[in-house]
């Protein structure tokens, strides 16, 4: 699998791979021409969801306002992701709780459940997994008053039906499939909305699959020294011992890696001080700046869960459309650096850190005191950097 999806798409590769600091709508619409490869109609739905700033209130929000294409499909702004990592709402002033997760491979995730065998919950969606898959999620934002704040499901299925792709929306699901003349088609309606949009996440639009580190797992390229070293290390049960929740190996049946093992964690790390949810209204937050994230605690109501959220994919956690662009880390966005974060795995116990958010439930048995140089870390950083889509080889 991985070498198809890395050989059979070249132009969609050299398409990424030559971006600069282009708008996610012009990528969007020069994904959309005919010389890329087609998306089925139910996915190319999805697309014209995902991108529709017409379905928030007031207008001017899509999906992709905290999902962008250029960044690996999450946070697409340099100075919000320096400083609050939270994105603000379709109406003013209003801000979620967390750093957008990305939304690239998340369609990969198993449906939310507890592993009796393993002892620990996996799969879900979003931080905390409230969202049991993945149109269960897309139905979360576009009604969240925080987020693209539609008033009722009924409202938004009439933007719907009155957009420019509604003739599209009656060819995939039916003739029938715009008709609200009751709570009942409303619904029936809301639920293809989000089952559309979450067809176009699994599309390969999202999920690329054609990094450096492709490449070399289908025998395309090798690996520079250094990336190499970050890769042992990586994999290294003794050194860094990444790969325990990102496995980084092809899995039986020879699908490439996703860099997630869909379980939830507790790291420590502490409060972003400048999410801007501490100041949100007693509406939103009663707790105020008290508040704290208790990640998967709150969803499963079980102190043995507090603070824990889930692992996420590694594909494109440093893409971004330039080398001064800044990301940010971690659920609530405390780190800006693939240095800082990977600093923090490794020496979140010997040294001096903020408290962190939730102290219970902290892993200790994989990461916080792992030995590594500083140069071991910039090697792990360096293999990290050729997980980012889009990579072109030299002809």
């Amino acid at each position: 699998m991985a070498g198809r999806a890395c050989m059979n798409l070249v132009l969609i590769l050299l398409l990424y791979g030559c971006q600069g600091n282009r708008s996610d709508t012009e990528l969007s619409s020069e994904l959309a021409s005919d010389s890329q490869p087609a998306l089925t109609a139910r996915e190319k739905l999805g697309r014209f969801l995902f991108f529709d700033e017409n379905l928030s209130v007031p207008p001017g929000q899509s999906c992709m306002a905290c999902h962008g294409m250029g960044v690996g499909f999450t946070g697409p702004v340099s100075v919000t992701n320096a400083h609050t990592s939270v994105y603000e709402g379709a109406l003013h002033g209003r801000f979620g709780n967390r750093k957008p997760p990305s939304a690239a491979y998340a369609s990969f995730s198993p449906d939310f459940h507890y592993d009796k065998d393993e002892g620990e919950y996996v799969g879900g969606q979003f931080w905390d997994g409230r969202a049991s898959d993945l149109s269960e999620q897309a139905r979360g934002p576009l009604l969240n008053p925080l987020e693209q704040n539609n008033p009722d499901a009924k409202y938004l299925c009439e933007q719907v039906r009155d957009s420019k792709y509604a003739d599209l929306f009656k060819e995939v699901y039916g003739r029938g499939s715009l008709d609200l003349s009751n709570e009942d088609e409303v619904e029936r309606t809301y639920q293809l909305i989000a089952e559309a949009i979450a067809a176009y996440e699994a599309s390969y639009e999202v999920n690329q699959f054609s990094s450096r580190y492709d490449f070399y797992l289908a025998g395309e390229l090798d690996l520079t020294p250094l990336e190499a070293l970050g890769l042992q290390l990586f994999e290294d049960e003794e050194k860094g011992n990444c790969a325990a929740c990102h496995p980084s190996q092809p899995d039986e049946e020879g699908n490439p890696p996703l860099f997630t093992d869909f379980t939830y964690d507790n790291l420590g790390i502490p409060k972003n001080t400048e999410n801007p949810f501490y100041s949100m209204s007693e509406e939103f937050n009663p707790d105020g700046t008290d508040w704290i994230d208790l990640g998967l605690g709150a969803i499963v109501g079980l102190e043995s869960e507090l603070g824990k959220m889930k692992v996420p994919t590694l594909r494109n956690v440093d893409k971004r459309p330039h080398s001064g662009f800044i990301k940010s880390f971690g659920h609530n966005g405390f780190f800006k650096s693939l240095k800082d974060i990977t600093h923090f795995y490794n020496a979140r116990d010997v040294e001096d850190w903020p408290p962190p958010e939730v102290p219970e439930n902290i892993n200790t048995d994989e990461l916080g005191n792992l030995g590594l140089t500083a140069d071991e870390e910039a090697a792990i950083v360096a293999f990290m950097k050729t997980l980012s889509d889009g990579y072109v080889p030299p002809e």
